[in-house]
C-alpha cells in the first residue's frame, strides 16, 4: 500500500472512530438523529462537489444506480448501528461490527471470487473470531440473569453484515463507473433524507427540539461521518480494497480506549487486550 492510501485510510479509521462516539452519546434519539445526520452531511459537503471533479462521470444512469442503492443500504447500516447502541455497551458493539465485515469479506472472496487466502490470513480470521468473541463475553453474567445472547454482540454482527454489503456494492461503483467519492458520498446521503421523513413523519416536535439542543454536535457528525468514508472511497482507487478495508478497522481500538477511559466501562483491560485481537487479526488479513 502507498504511503499516501495508508494516510487516507487512518485518517479515516480517526473519523470513523470519532463520529461513532458522538453517534453514541445521542443515539437514544433515534431516528431524529438520523435524519439530521443525513440533512447535515449533505448540507456540510454538497458545496465541494465542485471543487472535486463533480460526479466523476457523464454516466448520469450510472451514477444515479449506484447512489440509490447505497443510499438504501446505509439506512439499513446506520439503523442497525443506532439500535445497537441503545441496546449494548459502546466498545462490544461497534469491535464486534468492524470485526465482522472483514471476516464475511474473506468468506465473500473465498466463495464467490474464487480466492484462496494464505495461511497467515486464515490466522487472522481466527484472531478475529476470538477477539469479537472475547469482547461479546465481557458483560456476560451482568444483569439479565437468563438472557443467553448480548444484544451488543447480536446488533454489532447484524452491523457487520450491512458494512459488509454496503462496502463491496459501493467499490464496486466507484470504480466501474469512476464517480467522484465526494458527489458520491453527497448523493448517498441525499437519498437518505426521505427515508428519513418518512420514519419521523409524526414526530417532528422531537426533530426540531433535537436540532436546537445538539446542532455542535449535528454539525460536528455531518463533517466527519461523510469525511471518514470519502477518505475510504478515495484510498480505494489507488489500493486493493483487502488492504484497505482491514486498515480502516484500527479505529476499533480508538473506540475501545473511549468506552474504557471515558465511559468506564467494566473490566477495561479484557476490552483493551480483546480489541487489540480484533485488530492484529485484521492486519494479518491484509498481508
Amino acid at each position: 500500500m502507498s504511503a499516501l492510501a495508508f494516510v487516507l485510510v487512518f485518517g479515516a479509521a480517526v473519523a470513523h472512530a470519532a463520529w461513532n462516539i458522538i453517534a453514541h452519546g445521542i443515539s437514544r434519539a433515534g431516528v431524529p438523529f438520523l435524519w439530521w445526520g443525513a440533512v447535515g452531511s449533505t448540507l456540510v459537503w454538497v458545496g465541494v462537489v465542485p471543487f472535486t471533479g463533480g460526479l466523476g462521470t457523464d454516466d448520469l444512469w450510472s451514477f444515479a444506480l449506484g447512489v440509490v442503492v447505497s443510499s438504501v443500504l446505509h439506512v439499513g447500516y446506520m439503523a442497525v448501528l443506532q439500535r445497537g447502541y441503545r441496546e449494548g455497551n459502546l466498545s462490544t458493539v461497534y469491535a464486534t461490527a468492524r470485526g465482522t465485515g472483514p471476516f464475511l469479506s474473506v468468506i465473500v472472496a473465498v466463495l464467490l471470487l474464487g480466492e484462496r487466502p494464505s495461511f497467515i490470513a486464515l490466522i487472522g480470521v481466527a484472531a478475529v473470531i476470538v477477539g469479537v468473541v472475547a469482547i461479546g463475553l465481557v458483560d456476560r453474567g451482568r444483569g439479565g440473569g437468563a438472557r443467553r445472547i448480548d444484544p451488543g454482540i447480536l446488533f454489532g454482527l447484524l452491523t457487520g453484515v450491512t458494512i459488509a454489503i454496503y462496502t463491496i456494492w459501493d467499490a464496486h461503483a466507484v470504480r466501474t463507473w469512476n464517480l467522484s467519492p465526494v458527489a458520491f458520498m453527497v448523493g448517498t446521503t441525499l437519498l437518505q433524507i426521505p427515508f428519513y421523513s418518512i420514519a419521523v413523519r409524526r414526530r417532528w416536535g422531537a426533530v426540531w427540539a433535537l436540532g436546537r439542543t445538539q446542532w455542535r454536535r449535528i454539525v460536528v457528525f455531518g463533517i466527519l461521518s461523510p469525511l471518514s468514508y470519502i477518505l475510504v472511497l478515495t484510498a480505494i482507487q489507488i489500493a486493493p480494497v483487502a488492504l484497505v478495508a482491514p486498515l480502516r478497522e484500527v479505529s476499533v481500538v480508538l473506540v475501545s480506549l473511549f468506552g474504557v477511559f471515558v465511559l468506564r466501562e467494566s473490566k477495561p483491560w479484557w476490552r483493551i487486550g480483546a480489541s487489540l485481537v480484533v485488530v492484529a487479526g485484521i492486519v494479518l488479513l491484509a498481508l
